[in-house]
């Protein structure tokens, strides 16, 4: 079946096979010495998904991707630079321990006939393998559809979701400047048979209505073929049937009411084995994919609202302010901030937000500044510490006030001020359902606790805080800002804290 992909495959096999990659030069360089170079890479999502078995149905074959940044340290006298190319250096990755995928799945049995392409083995749509280097993409470098599976090669049947590649970049003559071990998150886990909602991928392919045409014969079936998944595809139109997103949570939104919370999106992204939501979000602050992305009909129908699944996503800048968010229409995923560094680069990928739950995740910090968390040592790239605000800068108080409150409406917060020690209870009188949530702000604009409401029975929303932060810590003596939202209704206020 002929399908559109983000790049012509056949294209990128060539390259592949036919082409290496080599530098562009830097604006300046000292001499290339290791050490002197810092690599961040990253995986552009907390999971990749994909089918083990295609002979029936494919939702997702074998894709994982890798963003790379190259940093020449700074001193004294030079600020750290983002490097766009070294004369005559390679950035080349690999999986150790994971060197071949076919006979792991039996994707290459069936590339033909769901996308078109006869691919060879262990080369995936873009044509990468499993080793290979990355591509120059402006400041930042990319090697995209990896053909990962979670399996192995010691242990071919069983899975393991978070392998760590190996990147290096190296010079012309083959020495090492800088080395990173980045997780790449897979896994197969997508439980529609096994956590029993269905007897067989027959019997879903087969209960199926024949819209547009759909022949239950016609196997194996690529999902994407009538209902797109832009993370695939590349392409933004809904496909003839509908986004892939759109129908299949708007046809499992029963589930909300019969498991709900986490355990309901496990049903089908991996999994109560693998728990992709792994980053801080999940271990420190008890947050579910609720929190962000809403229930399974609030996510069809932000779609049918004119949401672009994958493109339109929950936003850090939701619950942070605009100060430690993303810029509005940018996804956290793409977003660049301090001189130019990929978000990600310093607090990982989404839903694996440093420090992750699993050591692999947090190995990259580990070996770059000496512990697991958001990079925050100055000088792993400026090589000193340097006099300033941070990555983040400084706004002065007036303005986050301003942000925070802005127009929304009062919040009743009593007693106050709060002494160490003590509780206050904070009231939203204009809430509804009582559903919502609080988050509580320093003079920086710095989110330091989020706090579900409970419903009073009277009108009310109430809320209690203890003076401490999502990590049980007291906060210091000062000036605090609250917000409370539920839907389209918000209410603020701000309280001292006396310690």
């Amino acid at each position: 079946m002929e399908y559109q992909f983000r790049r012509s495959a056949f294209l990128f096999v060539a390259l592949f096979l036919l082409s290496g990659w080599i530098f562009m030069t830097p604006s300046w360089s000292r001499a290339q010495v290791p050490g002197d170079y810092v690599l961040l890479v990253v995986n552009d999502l907390g999971m990749h998904c994909m089918n083990k078995d295609h002979h029936n149905m494919s939702i997702l074959p074998p894709f994982n991707t890798l963003n790379a940044q190259i940093i020449q340290k700074g001193d004294a006298t030079h600020l750290p630079m983002i490097v766009t190319g070294i004369p005559g250096a390679t950035l080349s990755y690999s999986i150790p321990g994971n060197t071949y995928s076919v006979g792991k799945t039996d994707f290459w049995s069936y590339d033909v006939q769901l996308f078109g392409v006869n691919l060879p083995d262990n080369v995936g749509l873009t044509g990468n393998g499993l080793t290979g280097t990355f591509t120059s993409s402006g400041d930042m470098f990319i090697a995209d559809g990896i053909p990962l599976t979670p399996f192995p090669d010691a242990t071919p049947t069983v899975e393991n979701p978070y392998q760590q590649g190996l990147v290096q970049l190296k010079d012309a003559m083959g020495t090492v400047l800088a080395t990173s071990t980045p997780v790449l998150p897979v896994s197969t886990e997508v439980n529609c048979v096994t956590s029993g909602c269905h007897s067989s991928e027959l019997s879903i392919i087969y209960g199926h209505s024949s819209e547009g045409g759909f022949d239950p014969n016609n196997r194996p079936i690529l999902c994407a073929s009538c209902h797109n998944s832009v993370i695939l595809t590349g392409n933004t139109a809904p496909g003839s049937q509908g986004y892939f997103s759109k129908v299949i949570h708007e046809k499992h939104a029963f589930i909300d009411q019969l498991t709900p919370g986490l355990a309901a999106c496990q049903h089908c992204h991996p999994g109560p084995d693998t728990r992709c939501l792994r980053g801080t979000m999940a271990t420190d602050h008890q947050m579910i994919c609720q929190d962000c992305h809403g229930t399974m009909a609030q996510v069809a129908g932000t779609i049918d609202g004119g949401r672009i699944p994958w493109v339109n996503e929950p936003a850090c800048r939701t619950c942070h302010t605009s100060q430690y968010g993303e810029p509005a229409g940018t996804r956290y995923r793409d977003a660049r901030g301090h001189g130019g560094v990929m978000c990600s680069g310093c607090h990982d990928s989404p839903h694996a937000i440093f420090p992750s739950r699993e050591a692999a995740d947090n190995k990259v910090m580990v070996d770059l500044q000496g512990h697991a968390g958001t990079l925050e040592d100055c000088t792993v790239c400026h090589g000193i510490t340097p006099a300033g605000d941070g990555p983040h800068g400084f706004r002065p108080v007036s303005a986050v006030e301003g942000e925070v409150i802005g127009d929304a409406g009062p919040l009743r917060i009593f007693p106050a001020p709060l002494n160490a020690g003590s509780k206050c209870t904070i009231m939203a009188a204009g809430a509804r359902s009582g559903n919502g949530r609080l988050l509580i702000y320093d003079v920086r604009g710095r989110t330091v606790r989020m706090i579900q409401a409970d419903a009073a029975g009277d009108g009310q929303a109430r809320l209690f805080w203890d003076g401490r932060d999502g990590h049980g810590q007291e906060v210091s003596s000062g000036v605090y800002f609250m917000r409370y939202t539920e839907g389209t209704y918000s209410a603020a206020g701000k309280l001292v804290v006396v310690n």
